[in-house]
């Protein structure tokens, strides 16, 4: 039996915004045995970890590092609800390893739906300064074992694709340790990991799985734990055609999970395979996800041109529900990106409340016939 047929949703989690307090709560009722409070956030939030597994491999794996990627943490708890279903194959992967997950590393940001945390910093950019109170205990927790593998999961913007048409659904990186990109054994164990998954959902999700760019970034965590001696494998979910809500991405970024802890407890750093991982595409940005194409402006002289607009999450006050606003992007020749939606405007009118859409505005134009 695949994971994939059996694939279950947490159905106390089904919308892309997770409350911090609606998942303490959860964790607090049916997982207190398994889960530690291992911090407090920059406005006194807990920091919990789950701990499952008897296993010798250990893994460490966080999620919602940044506050508006909320696909790992649904993806842990959905792993959990199907593996529940599936006893064998819990008792199989879970005997082999031992996951140390940190739910909601940046609750502050996760409860705002923002990329930074309460103090406007970015953990992923923080390593060194230490500057935020959560990146403490990320590394604290990380020193505080001899973990064989890391996960650093993360989402992407819907403007990635694998080939300039396919979106890149889901991405994967064995991150650089130096500024040469130098392939190291630690990256090779990476590899032969992400190899893997790529053999597990090239089938499922066709052309729609890509490689993340393995510039190296001096500030970053994955670089850095990486650097140290911890294979640290890059996670990053993105678009699924029509799907903003990335419902399907939940899917697939769940599947992909499971693999790659199942491929930890195959391959226990071995690194057979890895040269499958340079068969993954590398990522290209190449999308908006609106264009609006031979716009005809409202002005005393004739210009046409193409409006280009990129939806941004924006969290309901007093809902947990998320709002997708567009903004104006790009506004001349933009015929070097596609959109996700292209709308020919040829012999209709742009009707909006300035004459020129205003850049990184909200985008309040309306085309009529």
């Amino acid at each position: 039996m695949n994971f994939e047929q059996i694939y279950f949703p947490n159905p106390n989690f089904l919308n892309r915004y997770i409350s911090p307090e609606k998942l303490f709560s959860y964790l607090q009722n049916n997982l207190s045995g398994y889960i530690q409070e291992i911090g407090r956030s920059y406005l006194d939030k807990p920091i919990y970890q789950l701990s499952i597994g008897t296993g010798t491999i250990k893994v460490l794996a966080w999620s919602q590092m940044h506050g508006n990627e909320s696909n790992a943490t649904h993806a842990m708890l959905d792993l959990l609800e199907t593996l529940d279903k599936a006893p064998e194959m819990k008792e199989d992967l879970f005997s082999k390893i031992r996951l140390d997950f940190i739910f909601m590393l940046n609750p502050d940001g996760s409860e705002k739906w923002t990329r930074l945390n309460a103090a406007d910093i970015d953990l992923n950019r923080d390593f060194h300064n230490e500057s935020s109170t959560e990146i403490k205990y990320l590394k604290k927790a990380a020193a505080s074992n001899t973990y064989d593998y890391a996960l650093n999961l993360h989402e992407q913007r819907t403007i990635f694709t694998t080939d300039g048409i396919h979106p890149a659904t889901l991405s994967f990186l064995a991150p650089s340790e130096n500024i040469e990109r130098t392939v190291t054994e630690n990256r090779k164990k990476c590899m032969a990991v992400i190899g893997q998954i790529y053999d597990h959902l090239k089938e499922l999700i066709p052309n729609q799985i890509g490689r993340y760019s393995d510039e190296f970034y001096p500030t970053s965590t994955g670089d850095n734990f990486i650097k140290a001696g911890m294979p640290t494998i890059l996670f990053e979910g993105g678009h699924f055609a029509g799907d903003y809500p990335r419902k399907g991405t939940r899917k697939y970024y769940t599947v992909a999970l499971y693999y790659a802890l199942k491929a930890i407890s195959e391959l226990n750093s071995d690194i057979e395979g890895w040269e499958k991982y340079l068969e993954i595409p590398e990522n290209q940005e190449t999308h908006y996800d609106i264009i609006y194409r031979n716009v005809r402006l409202n002005t005393d002289h004739e210009c046409i041109l193409d409006v280009a607009v990129q939806y941004r999450e924006v969290i309901e006050e007093g809902k947990d529900e998320i709002s997708f606003v567009p903004f104006v992007m790009e506004v001349g020749d933009v015929k070097k990106r596609r959109g996700w939606i292209e709308i020919d405007c040829t012999g209709k009118k742009f009707v909006a409340p300035t004459k020129y859409p205003k850049l990184d505005a909200v985008a309040e134009f309306t085309i009529e016939d």
